[in-house]
């Protein structure tokens, strides 16, 4: 009997192992996702070497990147002008423009087969600004509530570790902080004293100089001026959680949180995911922020979303920085 249940055992065990062979090496697009999903986290990149080369890695990634339009964002295309209208476009611009008089913002419903989340579109920018941490251990919620925000929104990638942001963060036309590295393209990400999203490759004191006053370093760059970056693959940074911000030509911010990990039934999006949400709401100018378990979305002190990360922890990480509305 003892003997019977042993090789029952390691009958199971090497169907487990054909299984993963199989699955590893010859199901479909398991190789890319499995990479690129495993390198955009930054922390747990070395999950891509578990079962493929260095070469293998390469040939991926190569496959599967962003290739970002190559123009500055025409600043003076942004009008303002998005009054409510007797007929719209389509029903993702009704849905936009279609609001109650007076509203600040509204809170709109992304569902899709594979994943879901929410789209919030902020109707006055002027209203927007960069809020940082007191110290590390703040949740977006605790930033938010010590804000008086109304709207937040994760904003820049940090080092978990010590908890600094990422990159370069700019706060009311000063350079505040520029430690560690962006390695996710794009660039600074934030808003001109005119409230207009500016997506610059510049430096900080170009960006300054241009009229930037609340921005943090991140990317991909998605729209730049209408026009969406090329998507070769997934885009190179697999299907996660994933937040971004737009602005419209007409002005209206967009807010976009998708879910991911699992969380309430949601795989989370990729690259070519994210462009066609952003382009079905007339996104102009568009920037991939931090995802991953740090996409999160607050309104009156309440958690919307639910952020997930790589191991399935479901609680708010601190962040170092949120864009919120106030």
């Amino acid at each position: 009997m003892k003997l019977k249940k042993r090789t029952i055992f390691l009958a199971f065990l090497d169907l487990c192992a054909i299984s993963l062979i199989l699955v590893v090496y010859v199901v479909p697009n398991f190789k890319n996702w499995w990479i690129t999903t495993s390198v955009s986290t930054g922390k747990h990149k070395w999950f891509a070497n578990i079962f493929y080369s260095d070469e293998d890695i390469k040939e991926v990634l190569t496959n599967n990147q962003v290739i970002e339009i190559d123009e500055e964002v025409n600043l003076d295309d942004i009008t303002f002008e998005n009054e409510k209208k007797d007929s719209y476009d389509s029903v993702y611009d009704e849905q936009i423009l279609d609001r109650e008089d007076g509203a600040l913002y509204k809170l709109i419903n992304i569902k899709e087969k594979d994943y879901s989340g929410y789209l919030v579109a902020i109707y006055d920018p002027s209203r927007i600004q960069l809020a940082t941490s007191d110290y590390y251990g703040q949740s977006l919620k605790m930033i938010a509530e010590k804000e008086k925000a109304v709207v937040a929104i994760n904003a820049s990638g940090f080092n978990i570790a010590q908890g600094y942001a990422n990159g370069m963060v700019i706060k009311n036309s000063k350079l505040i902080s520029n430690y560690g590295y962006n390695r996710h393209g794009g660039g600074l990400v934030g808003f001109t004293n005119k409230n207009v999203l500016m997506l610059t490759t510049g430096n900080s004191t170009e960006a300054i100089s241009k009229g930037m006053r609340d921005a943090v370093e991140f990317g991909p760059f998605l729209i730049i001026n209408g026009k969406p970056a090329t998507i070769m693959g997934n885009g190179g940074m697999g299907t996660a959680n994933r937040t971004v911000i737009a602005q419209r030509k007409d002005g209206i911010v967009l807010f976009l949180v998708i879910d991911g990990r699992g969380a309430n039934g949601s795989k989370g999006i990729d690259m070519n995911g994210l462009i066609k949400i952003l382009t079905r709401y007339k996104a102009y100018n568009a920037a991939n922020l931090d995802g991953g378990g740090s996409s999160t979305l607050v309104i009156n002190n309440e958690l919307i979303n639910n952020p997930r990360g790589y191991y399935g922890d479901n609680w708010e990480r601190p962040l170092p920085n949120a864009w919120i509305v106030k």
